[in-house]
């Protein structure tokens, strides 16, 4: 090949790209180790992992820095995003060891060999509590697992039950004749179908309350993130679960077991019906995905992200999310109303009505900011 040749010159030019790479990720492990100490000092002197206004004026650099050279200020805002990220997992994961809230306490785990069992586990492995599982399924390494709950002495400071929710009502009750002596919460994204047993392991004098983490088991840093604490009769139970997290980015709300089903058959069981309906009338529709994929808006695409990531999981716990909920009818029918309210809009060929419809739902969604 001619040293002329275009083809000729790839080569070093790829070998160039390979080597700035490499010193990128060079610079970008110095800057995770300086957040790390910066996390230390920030513990030592008792502020906050996050500083928002720090972090606004970091970004607003980088996009100053990126223009400066000549790259697009959403590239620059993006990559810092990226770094502050990993700096806050690093951080946040220190302060979660450095509290230390479970040193020389035992938690047990039910259903501890699940995805979101695996997560607490790690997580209170994490905060220094000694961790065993009960899980009739082979559970994380080096974890003792009793297999069944019930042939365990229930004598742990902690008892979190991370299994399916009409298990997790069951267990409850079962529970309830011979109370644990340690603090008892459930996991479960709804509360209704464990009414029953919360209240009766209540009024068998434990210490139990409920918890909803709104995020899933892959889930690393916790900043945006919500947990939700359900206090049922125990104030001392649903402060102790509060502090577990409290170390924590993560938004901590309380409320009430009714409230809290309420909104999530529509933060929840809306959101997921809505894109179960979408790729359900696209698989439906007889058009092929690649043919779709060649005429995909930017829209299109976004909605299609969201839907593939619903269609990956669990569908036994979706099913559950929509089918136990007692307020889940209420959101499926005002899916329905609304469907059907822009059908009859469109097939009246009524511009007014469907103007009226995108105002008001711009005005909704404007009163969240």
């Amino acid at each position: 090949m001619s040293i002329d040749d275009p083809r000729a010159r790839l080569d070093p030019l790829r070998t160039e790209l390979g080597e700035i790479d490499r010193g990128i990720l060079e610079l970008v492990a110095r800057r995770q180790a300086v957040a790390q100490k910066i996390g230390a000092v920030k513990r030592e002197i008792g502020m906050p992992t996050r500083d928002y206004r720090q972090e606004k004026d970091v970004v607003e650099r980088a996009r100053a820095a990126a223009v400066q050279h000549g790259l697009t200020p959403e590239l620059g805002e993006e990559l810092i995003l990226a770094l502050i990220r990993g700096s806050l997992t690093i951080q946040e994961k220190d302060t979660i060891s450095a509290g230390s809230t479970g040193s020389g306490r035992r938690a047990l785990v039910i259903g501890g060999a699940g995805l979101m069992g695996r997560w607490f586990v790690r997580y209170l492995g994490a905060q220094g509590f000694a961790v065993e599982i009960a899980d009739p399924s082979d559970g994380p390494v080096n974890i003792l697992n009793h297999r069944d709950w019930k042939t365990v002495t229930m004598d742990h400071e902690l008892v979190v039950i991370a299994t399916p929710m009409p298990a997790t009502g069951a267990i409850l009750e079962a529970m309830a004749v011979s109370p644990p002596s340690g603090i008892v919460f459930d996991v479960g994204s709804l509360k209704s179908p464990l009414r029953t047993g919360l209240r009766a392991l209540a009024a068998a004098g434990a210490k139990v309350t409920s918890v909803h983490p709104m995020f899933g088991p892959d889930t690393e840093l916790l900043s945006g993130r919500h947990v939700i604490f359900i206090d049922v009769g125990s104030p001392e139970a649903t402060a102790a679960a509060r502090a577990l997290f409290e170390p924590t980015m993560a938004t901590l709300v309380e409320m009430d077991l009714e409230r809290h089903d309420r909104l999530i058959a529509y933060v929840l069981g809306l959101s997921h019906a809505l894109n179960i309906a979408f790729f359900t009338a696209l698989a439906e529709s007889g058009e092929a995905a690649p043919h779709l994929a060649t005429l995909s808006s930017t829209t299109f695409d976004a909605q299609l992200g969201v839907a593939t990531r619903v269609a990956a999981e669990n569908p036994d716990l979706y099913f559950e999310i929509q089918a136990l909920n007692d307020y889940g009818t209420e959101s499926l029918a005002a899916l329905l109303y609304a469907v059907e309210r822009l059908r009859s809009v469109i097939r009246a060929n009524d511009v007014e009505g469907f103007r009226a419809l995108m105002l008001r739902g711009r005005g909704y969604l404007a009163s969240r900011k």
